[in-house]
């Protein structure tokens, strides 16, 4: 029987197409089954921001079977942790969630070469993370 989740992650952006989609590209990618990884947006785009889907491409992080995603009061009460994008999106709130703000850089519209720098901003926000998913299971 497998293990179960350390925890539960909800990436928050408006459209669900750039940063929100990278963000759980990487904890996916990073952290294997030990985290549940969701993203969603609160107006999703109707695909996933192409620079986006090459910046993780030259990580080998494949985002092509990704969508954007509505955002719902339910996947928010299924996580342990909202994180928001730095888009000002509105999340309902909910006891006992850790919930996080990244401010970044908005990847719409920019070229591979711009999205670069966010996106590994990103990594570095998804280390740190992990870090303390894992200090958080053990305390």
């Amino acid at each position: 029987m497998p293990a179960s989740p350390l925890a539960s992650v909800l990436f928050v952006c408006v459209h669900n197409a750039g940063r929100s989609q990278m963000a759980a590209g990487f904890l996916r990618h990073l952290a294997g089954d030990r985290v549940e990884v969701r993203s969603a947006g609160s107006l999703p785009a109707d695909r996933i921001n192409p620079s986006a889907v090459e910046a993780m491409a030259e990580l080998g992080i494949d985002l092509t079977g990704q969508e954007p995603k509505v955002l719902t009061s339910e996947a928010v009460q299924a996580s342990d942790y909202v994180i928001t994008m730095g888009c000002g999106d509105a999340c309902p709130i909910f006891p006992g969630k850790k919930y996080l703000n990244w401010e970044l850089e908005d990847p719409a519209g920019k070229g591979v070469a711009s999205v670069r720098p966010i996106r590994d901003r990103i990594r570095s926000h998804i280390e740190a993370l992990i870090a303390d998913i894992e200090a958080r299971r053990e305390a």
